[in-house]
């Protein structure tokens, strides 16, 4: 089945205190919520990496959501950075590990 709404995709890089604090457990939440697709992970710089894809409009909404992140984070900044949806992702993940996509 698809959606009627055009999808997209996004990369998403959250700065703060993000790391142990629950933050991707509440991205995973937050996205599955939405009907997203995709997976957040940890960097070794600290931030966090978001991959999310599904309607333009609901990723929107889910930066909102990541912006204020869980109650124990301090998110400081969220860039989003706009791609192509790649279609390869089922659902939406944790990942525990730094590598390249």
């Amino acid at each position: 089945m698809s959606s009627p709404l055009p999808r997209s995709g996004a990369e998403i890089l959250v700065g703060g205190d993000v790391h142990g604090v629950g933050y991707r457990n509440f991205a995973q939440r937050k996205a599955l919520q939405l009907g997203l697709r995709g997976y957040v992970m940890n960097l070794k710089d600290g931030r966090v990496r978001v991959r999310a894809e599904g309607p333009r409009e609901t990723i929107e909404d889910f930066v909102r959501d990541l912006e204020k992140g869980p109650p124990l984070a301090r998110v400081e900044k969220v860039s989003v950075t706009w791609l192509p949806p790649t279609g390869r992702f089922a659902s939406f993940g944790i990942r525990f590990a730094e590598f390249d996509t």
